[in-house]
């Protein structure tokens, strides 16, 4: 894959994003300067991690900015430059994977008690983002393989609100209080792992290829009475043995490395923009949380293969041929396999609607909406009366018009 210098991120005003829900159980503001630095812009993801930023202005805890390349402070809206490291994004040799050094991505490690999701944050946050259950800190977690890129939140809490409000307003049969979803408290900014994955392939294939030819028939018919002669043309298909070999090279084959998001609402937020990716630094992550992976790369890839394996049935077919194909078996070889984890922005919305908890996703860089959603019985009875009342009024006018 060719590496590319990812570009700068550009400046746009932006209300900062919230994700600490108990700022009142935070320690006092450290005295204006007291925090640590900045990291090092050419340190490596394994020597940044596990950091804390305070504001130069009051001393408070910054937050990065969305769509921007800044740390903002959440209380005196003082600003400070996050520095893109001077790195580009790389890609991993698969077989290099048990040399691969593990790191902690950030400060404090929290997993939920209910849903089991756990996640990396520089914040103590009191809620899980995915069921709204109270998170405890993990005293045994691991580290793990660091991520290589980072896709930075570019929608902030007021854009997120403004697609909520659209979103609701179309989801018909809906509860009135749905409405209220775009206030939800429970708006937070998570960072999801995914892994990717490059292969050059090369299959060997067997199968047929079948070529259509026309037979002229002859059939009768009846008509008022009489018996006529017809032809017409019948497809028929001559099959034919065929074999071969296609080759294909993949990149970025995207894996999911969580089973804590759905499969059908995380695809649904696809397509991501992952070329304005850029190589990871903890910076994009302060005032958020990035929630870990528990599908281990080795996994990943097998599911990688599953997704690349009708592209190359694809290719087989093109390859044979003809009117028709058919295959019957593919031997896939894989050369020069490589691999990353990347993290990708979505803000979680936990809703609770009659004692059930439902989940909303939005794309921290599109603001595409996709989630669960409550039915009102009252909405769907009235709508369901109504469609009952106007078959009858058809009805009863057809009767009408019948009669006279």
């Amino acid at each position: 894959m060719t590496e590319s210098t990812p570009p700068p991120l550009p400046a746009v005003e932006t209300q900062p994003p919230v994700v600490d829900t108990d700022r009142a159980a935070d320690a006092e503001r450290p005295t204006a300067g007291s925090g640590p630095p900045l990291a090092d812009p050419e340190a490596p993801p394994a020597e940044t991690a596990s950091p804390t930023y305070s504001c130069n202005g009051c001393g408070a805890r910054v937050e990065y900015a969305p769509g921007t390349t800044v740390l903002r402070c959440p209380y005196c809206q003082h600003e400070q430059a996050l520095i893109p490291v001077a790195r580009t994004i790389h890609e991993h040799a698969f077989t290099e994977l048990a040399h691969k050094p593990r790191t902690a991505v950030a400060a404090h490690v929290m997993r939920c008690e209910h849903c089991g999701a756990t996640s990396d944050s520089d914040a103590l946050a009191t809620r899980c983002q995915f069921c709204g259950s109270p998170l405890v800190a993990a005293t045994d977690a691991t580290v793990q393989i660091p991520p290589e890129g980072v896709l930075p939140f570019e929608v902030d809490r007021a854009g997120v609100r403004t697609a909520l409000r659209g979103w609701v307003t179309s989801r018909w049969f809906a509860p009135k209080s749905f409405r209220k979803i775009s206030e939800a408290e429970s708006l937070a900014g998570t960072y999801v792992p995914h892994w990717t994955y490059d292969a050059d392939t090369t299959s060997d294939y067997t199968g047929q290829r079948g070529e259509h030819y026309w037979v002229t028939e002859t059939y009768t018919v009846a008509v008022n009475g009489q018996t006529e002669t017809r032809t017409r043309q019948v497809q028929h298909t001559n099959w034919y043995p065929a074999s071969g070999t296609v080759s294909r090279s993949f990149d970025d084959v995207m894996v999911r490395a969580t089973a804590h998001v759905a499969d059908e609402h995380q695809d649904k937020l696809e397509p991501w923009p992952l070329a304005q990716a850029v190589a990871y630094q903890p910076e994009y992550l302060a005032g958020y949380a990035a929630l870990r992976y528990d599908v281990e790369p080795e996994s990943g890839l097998d599911t990688a293969k599953a997704r690349m394996a009708p592209v190359i049935e694809q290719d087989c077919r093109m390859d044979i041929g003809g009117d028709e194909q058919r295959v019957q078996s593919i031997s896939t070889t894989y050369a020069n396999v490589t691999y990353k984890l990347m993290l990708l922005p979505v803000w979680v919305v936990c809703y609770l609607f009659a004692g059930r908890t439902y989940q909303v996703l939005v794309n921290g860089r599109t603001a595409e909406v996709i989630g669960q959603r409550p039915y009102s019985k009252w909405k769907i009875a009235i709508a369901v009366l109504l469609a009952i009342a106007v078959v009858a009024a058809i009805i009863v006018l057809v009767a009408l018009n019948y009669h006279h």
